[in-house]
């Protein structure tokens, strides 16, 4: 493996949103999705199952959403690792919070659905396909948008014990969406100098990259905000979370980080730092 590129076992951590109203959106991602409460603490929430946090909530009452044509947070995507707990999870928000659904999709390599959380963030939850179905051709892997009727979905994996709510089938965040403002800028320090491989790439429009293999750890596109510029503090996005398996991965990132002069901050457990648009990411080493 190339010392310029993430390890096969890099995997997506938590995502932080920074939200107006902490109690409305911990009852979504709680009730809703089905994350269970770690903690909550002052003006920060922590949800996920078991002992793995997948969400972090940071009450920002002094923050005013952004334009919908700025940089950020596109959804977050979280992955179940049964159809069954995926299944449970999309009848429990439809019925709670039946006008946050946005659509759903058979990708080829996940079936996917998408919702609004209470402040507007986008949520997709997804299951995976089993890899060997996924096809690639040379390095990129084919993704399509296919119609996914998400009633019928339902009438095949909603078990009995799913229509009562949420089941406690692993869940984490499987990748992270953003919105960024060109795709050549996201291609070069994504892939260039964080070291993700190049999945699939659609022009200008869209950026898929990842490491080991997998389909996407993060997705970039400028459907909505080419040519934004740099964030300045808002609701939504407060950071993104990469794990690495070992210290010597964080520290080969570092040093890339440095040749290529990004600032971060490094204790050497925990590598800080912002994208070209101010998305600020944090790269822990796993565990």
């Amino acid at each position: 493996m190339s010392i310029d590129l993430l390890a096969p076992e890099t995997a997506m951590g938590a995502v932080t949103l920074k939200v107006a109203d902490l109690d409305r959106m911990i009852a979504f991602y709680r009730d809703g999705v089905g994350l269970n409460l770690i903690t909550n603490e002052g003006a920060s929430a922590l949800l996920g199952r078991g002992a793995r946090v997948a969400l972090v909530l940071d009450f920002a009452p002094e923050l005013r959403h952004a334009s919908p044509s700025a940089a950020g947070l596109y959804h977050t995507a979280f992955l179940f690792a049964e159809k069954s707990d995926l299944a449970a999870s999309v009848y429990s928000v439809a019925r709670r919070y039946p006008q946050s659904f946005t659509g759903s999709s058979d990708h080829l390599v996940s079936n996917a659905f998408y919702f609004d959380d209470p402040e507007g963030n986008g949520v997709e939850l997804y299951w995976d396909t089993n890899r060997s179905m996924w096809e690639w051709r040379g390095d990129s892997v084919t993704m399509g948008t296919v119609y996914l009727d998400p009633n019928a979905f339902l009438h095949e994996n909603l078990t009995e014990a799913g229509v009562s709510g949420p089941t406690n089938g692993a869940t984490s965040i499987g990748h992270v969406h953003l919105k960024v403002g060109d795709i050549r800028t996201a291609k070069e320090f994504y892939v260039d100098t964080v070291g993700f491989d190049v999945t699939a790439e659609f022009g200008t429009q869209a950026l898929f990259v990842s490491a080991g293999g997998y389909h996407h750890h993060v997705g970039m596109n400028t459907w909505h905000s080419a040519g934004a510029g740099t964030r300045t503090p808002a609701l939504g996005l407060g950071r993104v979370t990469i794990e690495v398996p070992t210290s010597d991965d964080l520290g080969a990132l570092s040093e890339r980080l440095a040749a290529r002069g990004v600032q971060r901050t490094d204790d050497g457990r925990s590598l800080s730092f912002d994208d070209p648009w101010a998305n600020r990411v944090t790269v822990n080493v796993a565990g």
